[in-house]
């Protein structure tokens, strides 16, 4: 059967452990097992489709169109993989298969209670995958919190009902250090980890997240009081870099604990290809930079494009290139900023939804074809620069969305469905999309409802846009400015696209049009 290594978070929240858990998926997958990873968050929401950006930041979107938490998006970088709607479970869609379910009469007349209806549910989201998986499993929240009890209460159950040896339980938790005193405690891990043992786990690994080494004392205070070896208390230094974090917590033996706990193998860990991404980013001199400003609505909340920060980044990696990123407001550009845009590089119209801020970015799409600024629109962004173009250039002048209640020139149209997931869009042979793509069919991941309106097509081509991509519908899915450095719009989002180590070639594509070489004194 499969493997499960259940994670759960003590003292305090936003202490890494989704990091911890993509972390340990590479490390596993390093040494050539096969890996999953899942995120049971206790809040009610079904899925993160009706989240505002600002509470959550991004909508992940997966394969299969499963609107997700933005940590599937680093699970995914991180092992280099694919997921899908089984690895984001809600206590909302949790509650309601059970009331559905009870609704039509499957519990037999049973009373509907927590355990063990609601346990079982949440049980029954782990047992989906190949026998021959080892299922990281995130349980979001922390030990004690009220919403977390019925996920801790299904997962101290697997322990008897797949085996001891088939689970291993992980606690990461934070050990502060008191500057006052000059001492590290570890009474709060203490405290967390007896707050698990009173639901009736044991944690057999313990990842201690510190701003400071961990002191042998706090080592052997923590072995002693949390019931685990000192070789499964793992140090995790507080890192920005977050790409040397597998690399850490390899080192520590974070991964060699787990494994000895599911008796599996410890086999040699191939990771010299994330130890040439960490040396290329840390290590090598870079030789072009660029100066980048992302104007969307929710720059606010950075982790609203956690995904395209990411690919930038991933990007600049691979190219050898450092990018200094500016957050710049749609809704509140004015005039006066928009015509001082000239100082950046390159510019980014991100996706989005709703009115609020388009005009803004209207703005920023003309003065960036008017002055062959790099520009890369994507979601709401490329129908942005696509009714810039009609109304300035085809002459369509009332050009508008139907989103915003435009009915006589819809350039951006109600599609037929809520696109969701992964499609194809057909390329245009000889257009740059074809060629940075290498081919003429991709398939990347959508996000929206309203489509780029194919009936315009004419009318914009006989001004010089290039239809450069088309959904298998006949929906407009990118266009681009033959005579421009670089100015493409795209229905899709490249950024979902990228991994460690393999960055999305579109975005690739835009740093190289926006970058300069590196001149001395700079």
């Amino acid at each position: 059967m499969a493997k499960y290594v259940v994670m759960t978070g003590g003292v305090v929240s936003g202490i890494g452990k989704g990091i911890t858990a993509a972390s340990l998926g590479a490390l596993l997958k390093s040494r050539g097992y096969k890996v999953t990873l899942q995120k049971f968050d206790p809040y009610f929401n079904v899925d993160s489709s009706h989240l505002s950006p600002y509470q959550h930041g991004e909508i992940y979107v997966t394969d299969d169109g499963a609107e997700t938490d933005l940590v599937i998006g680093h699970y995914e970088r991180f092992i280099n993989g694919n997921l899908d709607g089984r690895s984001d479970i809600t206590s909302g869609r949790i509650y309601r298969t059970v009331i559905d379910n009870e609704r039509e009469g499957k519990y037999d007349g049973s009373t509907v209670q927590i355990v063990p209806h609601i346990t079982d549910e949440i049980r029954n989201q782990l047992l989906k995958f190949d026998d021959d998986t080892i299922v990281i499993v995130d349980v979001g929240g922390t030990v004690g919190d009220i919403e977390c009890t019925p996920f801790l209460e299904a997962f101290k159950q697997l322990n008897v009902l797949a085996g001891e040896n088939n689970v291993a339980y992980v606690h990461v938790s934070y050990v502060p250090f008191i500057e006052m005193s000059g001492e590290q405690k570890t009474k709060p891990t203490q405290h967390s980890v007896k707050e698990l043992q009173n639901v009736g786990i044991q944690p057999d690994v313990i990842v201690c997240r510190s701003d400071y080494p961990l002191e042998l004392g706090s080592k052997k205070k923590m072995a002693a009081f949390c019931n685990v070896y000192p070789d499964c208390i793992i140090e995790n230094l507080t890192n920005d870099r977050i790409l040397e974090i597998p690399l850490r917590l390899e080192a520590a033996g974070f991964a060699s604990a787990v494994l000895r706990k599911l008796k599996l193998e410890d086999r040699e860990a191939d990771l010299s290809e994330w130890k040439e991404v960490v040396r290329r980013a840390y290590s090598v001199k870079k030789t072009k930079q660029a100066r980048i400003a992302i104007i969307g609505k929710y720059v606010e909340m950075h982790d609203a494009y956690i995904s395209l920060y990411e690919s930038l980044k991933y990007a600049a990696i691979d190219m050898q290139l450092t990018f200094k990123l500016d957050w710049l407001s749609s809704d509140k550009l004015t005039k006066k900023e928009i015509a001082e845009l000239g100082k950046y590089d390159g510019i980014i119209l991100p996706a989005g939804f709703g009115e609020r801020g388009f005009a803004g970015t209207v703005g920023v799409a003309e003065y960036a074809r008017k002055n062959d600024l790099p520009c890369l629109m994507i979601g709401l962004g490329a129908q942005a620069g696509l009714i810039e173009f009609a109304r300035d250039v085809a002459g369509v002048k009332h050009a508008g969305s139907a989103e915003f209640g435009e009915k006589d020139f819809p350039v951006v149209c109600a599609g037929k469905e809520f696109k969701k997931g992964s499609h194809r869009t057909l390329l245009t042979k000889g257009s740059a999309l074809a060629d940075i793509y290498g081919g003429e069919e991709i398939a990347m991941r959508h996000r929206h409802r309203y489509e780029m309106n194919p009936a315009y097509m004419g009318e914009l081509e006989k001004c010089g846009l290039l239809v450069s991509g088309r959904s298998e519908a006949g929906y407009i899915d990118a266009y681009e400015l033959p005579t421009s450095k670089f100015h493409i719009g795209v229905a899709f989002h490249p950024e979902f696209n990228s991994k460690v180590g393999h960055p999305d070639k579109l975005i690739q594509a835009f740093l190289t049009a926006a970058a300069k070489p590196i001149t001395d004194g700079e």
